[in-house]
């Protein structure tokens, strides 16, 4: 029995350092060469079975590093849904007329064509900052009601806050937006020489300005696809289309999720495309679905 546990002790002995020097050589790769020289003679051993079984070990390893990194990678494709080209090209065929609201009164319709360019692209911005939660219909009439006086960046901070408040009502949160184009107006008389920013970055930052309005703002005014721009519709829309790995909760969330996938090639056509499907045909409350080209591919649908 004593022989035995003999035996036991140095076999085990010859087991560890065998197995401190694998865990070590982990920690400290990548080695230098010199330190890779060494750690290859240490790992040497006269005994063949021991050799044998860090080579099992390492495999074992290394493999399992490889399931986390390099099989994964290989083994799953990008993300895209299903049908979605298929989707995309019915809707585009259901907007072939191009006659819903956002085509006649969008941000690129709502300022004055004869006017400098510094006063187009501030025309633009003020535009986009009034059709938050406010119909197309109703953003293009305060619009009139301003340009009708002058819309500059000093003609607004020239006006008293009633007057303004009065031009732009009934557009969602007036009040508000009253005190953001004031400031934002008196930002860019300070800092932009009566301009717009011309970056994402300059236009977020600005009171008033959310990530929908600035991503369109670079496209109309400035003629850069920034990303794309979501607002409700669009949220909507991509959602019931599963358009995204997991439902979104908010159009900033879908917008990074749709951004993921959707060739670049798209951004600059897909707000446009949804918003007027969503006005026409995805409508927020009873979706025509029956009138639907693609009520045969879309989950929501079919209730699924």
């Amino acid at each position: 029995m004593n022989a035995v546990g003999v035996r036991m002790v140095t076999r085990s002995r010859s087991r560890g350092p065998g197995a401190g020097q694998q865990g070590s050589r982990e920690k400290a790769a990548p080695l230098r060469r010199e330190e890779a020289a060494a750690e290859g003679r240490k790992s040497y051993s006269p005994v063949k079975r021991q050799r044998k079984a860090q080579r099992l070990n390492v495999a074992y390893e290394a493999s399992e590093g490889e399931k986390g990194e390099g099989v994964e990678h290989l083994q799953s494709p990008a993300w895209e849904p299903q049908d979605w080209r298929q989707q995309l090209e019915n809707i585009r065929t259901m907007r072939s007329g191009k006659d819903a609201p956002v085509d006649q009164l969008g941000a690129e319709h709502c300022y004055d064509l004869s006017a400098p360019p510094k006063v187009r692209r501030y025309q633009v911005l003020l535009s986009l900052m009034l059709s938050s939660q406010t119909k197309d219909q109703v953003t293009a009439g305060a619009m009139q009601r301003l340009r009708a006086r002058g819309l500059t960046v000093d003609s607004i901070l020239q006006m008293d806050d009633s007057t303004l408040g009065m031009l732009i009502y009934p557009v969602g949160f007036w009040r508000n937006k009253v005190k953001y184009i004031k400031q934002t107006s008196a930002i860019l008389q300070q800092c932009y020489d009566e301009d717009i920013p011309a970056s994402l970055e300059e236009l977020v930052a600005l009171p008033g300005v959310g990530p929908k309005m600035a991503h369109l703002a670079m496209a109309v005014a400035w003629g850069t696809v920034s990303g794309i721009a979501v607002d409700t519709h669009v949220h909507r829309i991509v959602n019931r289309l599963r358009w995204t790995r997991k439902a979104t909760k908010s159009p900033e969330e879908t917008r990074r999720a749709l951004e993921e996938w959707l060739p670049r090639e798209l951004w600059s056509e897909i707000n446009g495309l949804l918003v007027g499907f969503g006005q026409q045909t995805c409508l927020p409350l009873h979706p025509r679905c029956q009138a639907c080209l693609n009520r045969a591919l879309c989950p929501a649908a079919r209730g699924i």
